[in-house]
């Protein structure tokens, strides 16, 4: 069965910026990512890398930054109080996630100040253009309850 939008694929992969050793891998945890295919559910790039293939597949796609996490932004950075980390030991470049409004996101630490940290928005990966080994585990039909949801439930996916 070929990848195509409202499919659920389960692959596995290994995410390095292009030329750079492996970032992180989802062989590490064992676990295959699982995701429903035409819901936005991956970088947009990695999504369009997937079509056509099926399980079995294994392939290497580059990602341009614009296609994977976006340009990197100026002036990205926000003043955070320092209470909002918690009792989390902070130090520049250090990456923490910080609960938002949006839900959680990864933000860089620029400066900690005696009771504000500056953080730098941007996700860690902007301006990157990425490098992806893709091992297709399972292409499958999605159920009607999948798709309406947007997202993969069971193993893998979200449970409610």
């Amino acid at each position: 069965m070929k990848i195509e939008k409202d499919r659920v694929v389960r692959f596995h992969y290994t995410v390095s910026e292009v030329g750079q050793a492996p970032l992180e891998s989802s062989k590490e945890g064992g676990e295959p990512l699982a995701i429903l295919v035409g819901h936005g559910n991956i970088i947009p790039g990695l999504e369009k890398a997937l079509d056509g293939h099926e399980s079995g597949d294994s392939f290497g796609v580059d990602v341009p930054a614009a296609e994977a996490y976006g340009e990197r932004r100026d002036n990205l950075t926000q003043r955070v109080a320092k209470k909002h980390f918690g009792a989390q030991k902070l130090a520049p470049g250090q990456q923490v996630v910080l609960n938002t409004n949006f839900g959680p996101r990864a933000v860089t630490v620029e400066k900690v100040g005696m009771s504000v940290v500056d953080v730098d928005l941007n996700h860690p990966m902007a301006g990157k253009d990425l490098h992806f080994e893709i091992e297709i585990v399972e292409v499958r039909e999605a159920s009607p309850e999948e798709v309406q949801h947007g997202h993969v439930h069971g193993e893998g996916g979200h449970h409610h």
